[in-house]
Protein backbone atom coordinates (compact mmCIF):
# COMPACT_ATOMS: atom_id res chain seq x y z
CA UNK A 1 0.00 0.00 0.00
CA UNK A 2 1.28 3.45 -0.88
CA UNK A 3 2.02 5.63 2.13
CA UNK A 4 -0.52 8.36 2.76
CA UNK A 5 0.63 11.94 2.90
CA UNK A 6 0.49 13.64 6.29
CA UNK A 7 -0.84 17.06 7.15
CA UNK A 8 0.03 18.64 10.45
CA UNK A 9 -2.42 21.23 11.73
CA UNK A 10 -2.60 23.22 14.95
CA UNK A 11 -6.07 22.50 16.33
CA UNK A 12 -8.06 23.22 19.47
CA UNK A 13 -7.05 26.78 20.27
CA UNK A 14 -3.58 26.02 18.85
CA UNK A 15 -2.89 23.54 21.66
CA UNK A 16 -2.83 20.27 19.69
CA UNK A 17 -0.58 19.39 16.78
CA UNK A 18 -3.02 17.22 14.83
CA UNK A 19 -1.66 14.59 12.47
CA UNK A 20 -3.96 13.81 9.57
CA UNK A 21 -3.08 11.12 7.04
CA UNK A 22 -4.52 12.00 3.60
CA UNK A 23 -4.79 9.91 0.49
CA UNK A 24 -6.91 9.53 -2.64
CA UNK A 25 -9.15 11.82 -4.63
CA UNK A 26 -12.88 12.31 -4.86
CA UNK A 27 -15.53 13.22 -2.28
CA UNK A 28 -14.10 13.81 1.20
CA UNK A 29 -14.29 11.13 3.87
CA UNK A 30 -13.25 11.56 7.50
CA UNK A 31 -12.09 8.28 9.07
CA UNK A 32 -11.93 7.91 12.88
CA UNK A 33 -9.87 4.92 13.96
CA UNK A 34 -10.41 2.49 16.80
CA UNK A 35 -8.25 1.59 19.82
CA UNK A 36 -5.43 0.01 17.81
CA UNK A 37 -4.80 3.13 15.77
CA UNK A 38 -4.44 3.42 12.02
CA UNK A 39 -2.16 0.39 11.82
CA UNK A 40 -5.17 -1.94 12.05
CA UNK A 41 -7.19 0.02 9.52
CA UNK A 42 -4.61 0.48 6.75
CA UNK A 43 -6.09 -2.16 4.43
CA UNK A 44 -9.56 -0.59 4.58
CA UNK A 45 -8.19 2.94 4.13
CA UNK A 46 -6.29 1.80 1.05
CA UNK A 47 -9.52 0.57 -0.53
CA UNK A 48 -11.60 3.61 0.44
CA UNK A 49 -8.99 5.93 -1.04
CA UNK A 50 -9.76 4.55 -4.50
CA UNK A 51 -12.96 6.60 -4.60
CA UNK A 52 -12.55 9.22 -1.87
CA UNK A 53 -10.15 11.72 -0.43
CA UNK A 54 -9.65 10.02 2.92
CA UNK A 55 -8.69 12.15 5.93
CA UNK A 56 -7.56 9.89 8.78
CA UNK A 57 -6.59 11.88 11.90
CA UNK A 58 -4.91 10.45 14.94
CA UNK A 59 -7.16 10.98 17.94
CA UNK A 60 -5.81 13.63 20.31
CA UNK A 61 -2.94 12.21 22.32
CA UNK A 62 -1.85 9.41 19.97
CA UNK A 63 0.13 11.27 17.32
CA UNK A 64 3.12 12.81 19.09
CA UNK A 65 6.68 11.64 19.69
CA UNK A 66 6.07 12.17 23.40
CA UNK A 67 2.43 11.21 24.09
CA UNK A 68 2.66 12.33 27.71
CA UNK A 69 3.41 15.88 26.59
CA UNK A 70 0.32 16.18 24.39
CA UNK A 71 -2.58 18.31 25.56
CA UNK A 72 -5.35 15.86 26.36
CA UNK A 73 -9.05 16.50 25.89
CA UNK A 74 -10.78 15.35 29.04
CA UNK A 75 -14.44 15.50 28.06
CA UNK A 76 -16.61 14.53 25.13
CA UNK A 77 -17.87 18.06 24.48
CA UNK A 78 -14.31 19.28 23.90
CA UNK A 79 -13.64 16.33 21.60
CA UNK A 80 -16.64 17.12 19.42
CA UNK A 81 -15.59 20.78 19.21
CA UNK A 82 -12.07 19.61 18.36
CA UNK A 83 -13.32 17.67 15.33
CA UNK A 84 -15.48 20.59 14.27
CA UNK A 85 -12.40 22.79 14.27
CA UNK A 86 -10.43 20.12 12.42
CA UNK A 87 -13.07 20.04 9.68
CA UNK A 88 -12.74 23.83 9.43
CA UNK A 89 -8.95 23.59 9.11
CA UNK A 90 -9.40 21.01 6.35
CA UNK A 91 -11.90 23.34 4.60
CA UNK A 92 -14.68 20.77 4.82
CA UNK A 93 -18.11 22.29 5.40
CA UNK A 94 -19.47 18.75 5.60
CA UNK A 95 -18.19 15.25 5.01
CA UNK A 96 -19.07 11.61 5.25
CA UNK A 97 -17.68 10.11 8.45
CA UNK A 98 -16.62 6.51 8.86
CA UNK A 99 -15.71 5.37 12.36
CA UNK A 100 -14.45 2.07 13.72
CA UNK A 101 -15.12 0.89 17.29
CA UNK A 102 -14.65 3.81 19.69
CA UNK A 103 -13.98 6.04 16.69
CA UNK A 104 -17.48 5.07 15.57
CA UNK A 105 -18.94 6.08 18.91
CA UNK A 106 -17.18 9.45 18.63
CA UNK A 107 -18.50 9.79 15.07
CA UNK A 108 -22.01 9.14 16.37
CA UNK A 109 -21.58 11.91 18.93
CA UNK A 110 -20.44 14.30 16.20
CA UNK A 111 -23.47 13.37 14.10
CA UNK A 112 -25.72 14.00 17.12
CA UNK A 113 -24.35 17.43 17.93
CA UNK A 114 -23.07 18.83 14.61
CA UNK A 115 -25.65 17.39 12.27
CA UNK A 116 -25.00 19.87 9.46
CA UNK A 117 -21.36 18.73 9.25
CA UNK A 118 -22.14 15.05 8.60
CA UNK A 119 -23.54 14.07 5.19
CA UNK A 120 -23.45 10.30 5.77
CA UNK A 121 -22.36 8.15 8.69
CA UNK A 122 -20.81 4.67 8.70
CA UNK A 123 -20.25 2.91 12.03
CA UNK A 124 -18.10 -0.24 12.02
CA UNK A 125 -18.73 -2.28 15.20
CA UNK A 126 -19.21 0.87 17.31
CA UNK A 127 -19.29 -0.98 20.62
CA UNK A 128 -18.95 1.34 23.58
CA UNK A 129 -19.98 2.08 27.12
CA UNK A 130 -23.62 2.77 26.42
CA UNK A 131 -24.74 -0.57 27.87
CA UNK A 132 -23.84 -1.81 31.34
CA UNK A 133 -23.36 -5.40 30.22
CA UNK A 134 -20.53 -4.54 27.81
CA UNK A 135 -17.61 -3.42 30.01
CA UNK A 136 -14.85 -2.61 27.54
CA UNK A 137 -11.80 -3.21 29.71
CA UNK A 138 -12.76 -6.81 30.59
CA UNK A 139 -11.89 -8.31 27.20
CA UNK A 140 -8.92 -6.00 26.69
CA UNK A 141 -7.32 -7.52 29.78
CA UNK A 142 -7.51 -11.04 28.32
CA UNK A 143 -4.38 -12.79 27.15
CA UNK A 144 -3.75 -12.96 23.40
CA UNK A 145 -4.77 -16.63 23.39
CA UNK A 146 -8.11 -15.82 25.03
CA UNK A 147 -8.62 -12.64 23.04
CA UNK A 148 -8.27 -14.12 19.55
CA UNK A 149 -11.52 -16.15 19.67
CA UNK A 150 -13.33 -13.03 20.86
CA UNK A 151 -12.02 -10.82 18.06
CA UNK A 152 -11.86 -13.11 15.03
CA UNK A 153 -14.17 -15.56 13.31
CA UNK A 154 -11.08 -17.64 12.51
CA UNK A 155 -8.85 -17.31 15.61
CA UNK A 156 -6.05 -19.36 14.05
CA UNK A 157 -6.43 -17.85 10.60
CA UNK A 158 -3.94 -15.75 8.67
CA UNK A 159 -5.61 -12.43 9.53
CA UNK A 160 -5.65 -13.16 13.26
CA UNK A 161 -1.97 -14.15 13.25
CA UNK A 162 -0.98 -11.13 11.19
CA UNK A 163 -2.87 -8.74 13.46
CA UNK A 164 -0.33 -9.16 16.23
CA UNK A 165 2.57 -8.78 13.83
CA UNK A 166 1.38 -5.74 11.91
CA UNK A 167 4.03 -3.71 10.08
CA UNK A 168 4.55 -0.06 10.86
CA UNK A 169 1.44 2.07 10.54
CA UNK A 170 0.97 5.05 8.26
CA UNK A 171 3.00 7.24 10.62
CA UNK A 172 5.70 4.61 11.28
CA UNK A 173 4.83 4.59 14.98
CA UNK A 174 2.58 1.55 15.24
CA UNK A 175 4.33 -0.19 18.11
CA UNK A 176 4.71 2.94 20.24
CA UNK A 177 1.14 4.06 19.68
CA UNK A 178 -0.36 0.63 20.19
CA UNK A 179 1.57 0.09 23.42
CA UNK A 180 0.53 3.48 24.76
CA UNK A 181 -3.13 3.01 23.85
CA UNK A 182 -3.10 -0.54 25.21
CA UNK A 183 -1.60 0.55 28.54
CA UNK A 184 -4.24 3.27 28.89
CA UNK A 185 -7.04 0.88 27.98
CA UNK A 186 -5.98 -1.68 30.58
CA UNK A 187 -6.28 0.94 33.31
CA UNK A 188 -9.68 2.07 32.06
CA UNK A 189 -8.22 5.41 30.92
CA UNK A 190 -8.37 5.71 27.15
CA UNK A 191 -6.33 8.16 25.14
CA UNK A 192 -9.44 10.02 24.10
CA UNK A 193 -12.76 10.34 25.95
CA UNK A 194 -15.16 7.47 25.40
CA UNK A 195 -18.82 8.32 24.91
CA UNK A 196 -20.70 7.31 28.04
CA UNK A 197 -23.94 5.40 28.42
CA UNK A 198 -25.88 8.62 27.88
CA UNK A 199 -25.25 8.31 24.14
CA UNK A 200 -28.17 5.93 23.68
CA UNK A 201 -30.52 8.64 24.92
CA UNK A 202 -29.83 10.92 21.98
CA UNK A 203 -28.92 8.64 19.06
CA UNK A 204 -32.31 9.61 17.66
CA UNK A 205 -30.87 13.08 16.97
CA UNK A 206 -28.68 11.72 14.17
CA UNK A 207 -30.15 13.01 10.91
CA UNK A 208 -27.60 11.64 8.44
CA UNK A 209 -28.27 8.36 6.63
CA UNK A 210 -26.38 5.77 8.65
CA UNK A 211 -24.89 2.36 7.95
CA UNK A 212 -23.95 0.07 10.85
CA UNK A 213 -21.51 -2.70 9.87
CA UNK A 214 -21.11 -5.76 12.10
CA UNK A 215 -19.42 -9.15 11.99
CA UNK A 216 -21.76 -12.14 11.78
CA UNK A 217 -19.58 -14.09 14.23
CA UNK A 218 -18.95 -11.24 16.67
CA UNK A 219 -18.54 -12.79 20.13
CA UNK A 220 -18.02 -9.53 22.03
CA UNK A 221 -21.32 -8.01 21.02
CA UNK A 222 -23.71 -10.10 18.96
CA UNK A 223 -25.42 -8.93 15.75
CA UNK A 224 -28.49 -8.35 17.92
CA UNK A 225 -26.54 -5.54 19.59
CA UNK A 226 -25.99 -3.97 16.16
CA UNK A 227 -29.68 -4.21 15.34
CA UNK A 228 -30.61 -2.62 18.65
CA UNK A 229 -28.03 0.13 18.15
CA UNK A 230 -29.27 0.91 14.63
CA UNK A 231 -32.90 0.92 15.74
CA UNK A 232 -32.19 4.00 17.84
CA UNK A 233 -31.15 5.98 14.74
CA UNK A 234 -33.97 7.29 12.55
CA UNK A 235 -32.39 6.62 9.16
CA UNK A 236 -30.10 3.65 9.75
CA UNK A 237 -29.66 0.13 8.48
CA UNK A 238 -27.39 -2.75 9.45
CA UNK A 239 -25.17 -4.90 7.24
CA UNK A 240 -23.72 -8.12 8.65
CA UNK A 241 -20.36 -9.23 7.27
CA UNK A 242 -19.19 -12.81 7.29
CA UNK A 243 -17.23 -14.75 7.97
CA UNK A 244 -16.00 -12.08 10.37
CA UNK A 245 -15.79 -11.48 14.09
CA UNK A 246 -15.44 -8.22 15.98
CA UNK A 247 -13.04 -6.72 13.42
CA UNK A 248 -14.88 -7.22 10.11
CA UNK A 249 -12.79 -4.64 8.27
CA UNK A 250 -9.67 -6.72 9.01
CA UNK A 251 -11.08 -10.11 8.11
CA UNK A 252 -13.15 -8.93 5.14
CA UNK A 253 -11.73 -5.55 4.00
CA UNK A 254 -12.99 -5.91 0.41
CA UNK A 255 -16.52 -6.71 1.54
CA UNK A 256 -16.58 -3.86 4.07
CA UNK A 257 -15.06 -1.36 1.63
CA UNK A 258 -17.62 -2.33 -1.00
CA UNK A 259 -20.49 -1.80 1.47
CA UNK A 260 -19.09 1.62 2.44
CA UNK A 261 -18.50 2.75 -1.14
CA UNK A 262 -21.97 1.74 -2.33
CA UNK A 263 -23.61 3.37 0.69
CA UNK A 264 -21.72 6.65 0.24
CA UNK A 265 -22.48 6.70 -3.50
CA UNK A 266 -26.23 6.14 -3.06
Amino acid sequence: MAVMQTRRLRVWQDKIDAQVAVRGSGPPLLYLHGPWGLRADADLLDRLARDHTVYAPQHPGTGADDPDAVHQLDNLFDLVVYYGELLDRLNLASAAIVGHSFGGMVAAEIACTMRERVSRLVLIDPVGLWRDDLPVTNWMLLSETARRPALFAEPDGEVARAFYQRPEDLEARADVQAAFIWAQACTGKFVWPIPDKGLKKHLHRIAAPTLVIWGQQDRIASPAYAQEFASRIANARTELVGPAGHLPHLEQPDQVADLVRRFLAA
